[in-house]
């Protein structure tokens, strides 16, 4: 009986050994910037569905929606991501942004909207440089239509008449969000909220770790083209160079997000290293290692971090002083959440009433 039961209960604790996340071939290499807390794939898609800005400034950032994990300022909490219109002829540009303090704008991403003079509309994301790299854009995935040809010798009710080519077109003119901005009822839209300042509906809730965000996100990547253009696989070419161009020479950029970008603040991919040394210190820099740094000096000192795991070093000493430090962490993805699908509600803007960041 023995014999029986052990290789079922191998098996049993194999199974529940597994990682609950697998890989799947859909999802994309991480960044290690920024911008893999908010998928640009989910917000143009999100935006497709849309039918006003308001609407679609509200659906982005729900916590239900589960696509706004963005943390800039490093609080651990969601950043409010707001979205500024502009409108040049049949060209419009809608500016993700985020007020990081009371004095620093960080443009996240833009959205190009523009009709032809044949009427036919295009869209695209391009993520900012700072947060996704350079040249990241993102569009929706052409969609091949198979050519059909008439039957001369078809005898049904319901023949064919006209012979049709293949087409590889995207059609977003019918889109709702394309529809409204190019309808006579549009009215151009403009936030209130700056840094502090929110609508009732936005309660400032805490991001999740990284990984699992990624994996909730991975299934809106199948009807776009997107990434890194230059020596990518994909050739993506930004459809309105002026309009880019124009975007580019005011865009916003906030000093806080270039120093922890510079200093790796924002880099959720990098390996565990450690620096041993021949001198006096042994020291692991990364969010769960721990340092054991024996020392006949003076001081035992103790840090702790502010983020998911801590680092404690240990030194003792002869001496006559033992301090303990606290620091916070630099590290924004140690917090899990929830993310469900486009559960949140839909309609205006929420009001222009203010909810204080808590």
């Amino acid at each position: 009986m023995k014999k029986i039961f052990l290789p079922f209960l191998v098996v049993i604790i194999s199974l529940f050994n597994q990682p609950v996340f697998s890989q799947t071939e859909e999802d994309t290499p991480a960044l290690g910037l920024p911008g893999d807390n908010l998928d640009l794939y989910a917000v143009l898609s999100l935006f497709q569905k849309s039918k006003t800005i308001e609407e679609f400034e509200k659906n982005l950032n729900l916590k239900e929606t589960g696509i706004n994990n963005l943390d800039l300022n490093l609080d651990k909490k969601a950043d409010f991501i707001k979205v500024v219109t502009k409108k040049d002829g049949n060209a419009f540009t809608f500016i993700l942004q985020v007020n990081v303090n009371k004095k620093e704008t960080q443009d996240v991403a833009v959205i190009l909207v523009n009709k032809d003079k044949n009427g036919k509309v295009s869209l695209q994301i391009v993520g900012d440089e700072d947060l996704y790299g350079k040249d990241y854009v993102i569009e929706p995935a052409t969609k091949d239509t198979p050519s059909v040809t008439a039957n001369p010798a078809y005898t049904g009710s319901n023949p064919v008449t006209v012979n049709v080519p293949a087409t590889t077109t995207v059609v977003v003119e019918t889109q709702p969000i394309v529809q409204y901005v190019y309808s006579p009822a549009y009215v151009p839209y403009y936030p209130p909220y700056y840094y502090g300042f929110y609508p009732p509906y936005f309660a400032a809730f805490t991001i999740m770790a990284v990984g699992i965000y990624r994996h909730n996100n991975w299934y809106y990547h199948g009807g776009y083209y997107g990434g890194h253009y230059h020596g990518g696989n994909n050739t993506v070419i930004i459809n309105n160079r002026n309009q880019i161009n124009h975007y580019n020479s005011e865009r916003n950029r906030s000093n806080t997000v270039s120093n922890n970008r510079a200093n790796g603040s924002y880099n959720t991919t990098r390996n565990n290293s450690t620096r041993p040394s021949a001198g006096t210190s042994d020291r692991h820099t990364n969010r769960s290692s721990s340092s054991t740094r024996p020392s006949a000096g003076t001081s035992d000192r103790q840090f702790g971090s502010g983020s998911r795991g801590s680092s404690t070093s240990t030194r003792p000493s002869t001496g006559t002083s033992n301090r303990s430090f606290n620091t916070p962490s630099r590290s924004s993805n140690f917090s899990s959440g929830h993310a469900g699908g486009f559960g949140g509600r839909t309609g205006g803007g929420g009001g222009f009433g203010g909810g204080r960041r808590r």
